[in-house]
């Protein structure tokens, strides 16, 4: 584990992505894993894994059978693009079955607790499946995204999960991350040219305003600070 932790100090700072992930790609021997939602900043780490073939970074995403068709284009433009493969987990069926006999196709308005039974459902049981054996957890989380995640760092060890999440972009802007995804031609989410900074599933997510939170188009009829899906809860 502290061998690990040196590594990864390593590449922390001013290194460039590129030089982090490929570092990382050819140092680490545990099991790697990046998580895509496809989101402008995922698709900033996807295009460097992908082109440079990192082939010991595996790529997965959770399928969470409610996000927006424009979600499911961008994933197929990405694999057609690079290419590549991207590995989707589902939520497990009967649960879900369970779910939404008993409560109904959107509880999630109806309470806080609903909303997270759901996303506990739809996207957790799938990530623990997902990060199974792996040592270390790439995400595109960045400071900027909301006022939970401004204390977040580069390198943070998950207690819970008993892994290391490494995240490259948490000095990154959003100017940053188009810039780079237009000097590279990667394929992105249109909604993001529609005001959807923060893109989740479809009934939980809409269009921010000028000037809103990146992340108040998500779960907008909450207080925000019950704004997280449990995905990255410390």
């Amino acid at each position: 584990m502290n061998q690990l932790k040196e590594i990864l100090e390593k590449v922390t700072g001013q290194v460039s992505l590129e030089e982090k992930l490929f570092f990382l790609n050819n140092n680490v021997k545990e099991k790697i894993v990046f998580s895509t939602s496809f989101g402008f900043e995922d698709q900033v780490i996807s295009h460097v894994i992908l082109s440079q073939k990192l082939d010991n970074i595996k790529i997965f995403t959770l399928d969470t059978g409610r996000v927006f068709q424009e979600t499911y284009n961008t994933w197929n433009k990405t694999e057609f693009k690079y290419q590549a493969k991207i590995k989707p987990f589902y939520p497990p069926t009967e649960e879900l079955e369970n779910f939404v006999e008993e409560n109904g196709i959107n509880p999630f308005y109806d309470s806080v607790d609903l909303r997270k039974q759901c996303c506990y459902i739809r996207k957790v049981i799938p990530l623990n499946r997902a990060l199974k054996e792996a040592s270390v957890w790439i995400t595109g989380l960045r400071a900027e995204q909301s006022n939970n995640r401004h204390d977040m760092h580069e390198i943070e060890f998950d207690e819970e999960k008993q892994l290391f999440k490494f995240n490259p972009l948490i000095d990154f802007t959003t100017g940053d991350c188009f810039e780079y995804l237009k000097e590279n031609r990667v394929p992105y989410n249109p909604l993001h040219d529609k005001g959807f900074i923060s893109i989740g599933c479809a009934p939980c997510t809409r269009a921010i305003n000028e000037g809103e939170d990146f992340r108040a188009g998500r779960w907008w009829w909450e207080d925000n600070s019950k704004k997280e899906c449990g995905l990255h809860a410390k």
